[in-house]
């Protein structure tokens, strides 16, 4: 999974900063610019006060417009299939409860992938999960490792981690505060945001379950390669649902989007979890995701009844 766009946020200050130093130091400008200053802080507040009132009522708008649609993939049942469905691609099992304290280097350039989702000590989640969890656990196993994840994170340095950090993970995942800590980060950054838009966009729980695939796979980013970046693409080529267009002629261009970032990212990758899963399901016509299932990733089949 990867960092979301916390950096292109991080330069908006220098930039704005950049922009003032840059005014001439002149009486007379510097008069016209104290005027301008006083105006713009004047309004400043109350521009800032009506984006965000206006940004409140579009999620409520939205909120709404959810409360009334069927629950879809947030349903138990369908919560815990499309958990299985990830396992399988994440950690080539459908008991998905068994990865709590799973952690290797796989070679990605991401680091340790961990835990339930693929937490990665490259790309920030796993980093924020162990963050978020020390402040409700102050005293748990992986707190001394903090200052060793954060001078590692976004690269595949182990620096610091080894050689006690693995075991430290795997130690942790037996405590059931920590297992819930992984749920709740996984539902909190992945599951909720990626529902929640495909809803918004129109699609039924199968189009939910490859917006959340998706995202736990690109990350939850706002680039070319990230999730949010990969949806603008196909909705360039395809309108969605919502929008009044095909769900499946979308999500056949969603997917088509997303293979082609998946191999452009890492050539030669294996894209069973989309061609022999997803695809499978959508060729079908089951935009219900309903069972039985049957799919096959990286040559194994696994079946749901």
């Amino acid at each position: 999974m990867k960092r979301a766009g916390v950096l292109l946020l991080g330069a908006l200050p220098v930039i704005a900063a950049g922009v003032y130093l840059a005014v001439p130091d002149d009486s007379a400008d510097s008069a016209d610019t104290s005027a301008a200053s006083s105006s713009s802080s004047a309004t400043a507040p109350s521009t800032r006060d009506d984006a965000k009132d206006r940004a409140e009522k579009e999620r409520e708008a939205d909120d709404a417009l959810i409360a009334d649609l069927p629950p879809g993939l947030a349903a138990p049942a369908k919560k815990e299939l499309a958990q299985q469905l990830v396992s399988s691609a994440e950690n080539s099992t459908t008991k998905w409860r068994t990865a709590y304290g799973s952690i290797e280097d796989v070679g990605d350039g991401d680091g340790y992938t961990a835990g339930i989702i693929g937490f990665c000590t490259g790309t920030h989640d796993l980093l924020t999960l162990v963050e978020r969890y020390t402040e409700a656990h102050p005293d748990n196993g992986l707190a001394g490792y903090l200052p060793a994840l954060r001078e590692v994170d976004g690269s595949d340095s182990h620096e610091g981690l080894d050689p006690g950090f693995t075991a430290a993970w795997k130690a942790e995942a037996q405590v059931p505060a920590f297992r819930a800590a992984q749920e709740e980060e996984r539902d909190r950054v992945y599951f909720e945001p990626a529902v929640r838009l495909a809803k918004l966009d129109g699609l039924g729980t199968l189009g939910q379950f490859v917006y959340y695939d998706a995202m736990v796979f690109h990350g939850p980013d706002t680039d070319a390669e990230g999730f949010y970046g990969l949806r603008e693409r196909a909705m360039a080529k395809a309108r969605t649902p919502g929008q009044g267009g095909s769900e499946k002629a979308y999500l056949d261009t969603f997917l088509d989007v997303r293979e082609q970032a998946m191999r452009a990212k890492r050539p030669g990758i294996d894209t069973s979890r989309v061609d022999t899963a997803q695809r499978r399901f959508l060729a079908a016509g089951n935009l219900k995701l309903s069972t039985p299932l049957v799919w096959e990733m990286y040559g194994d089949t696994y079946r749901v009844p």
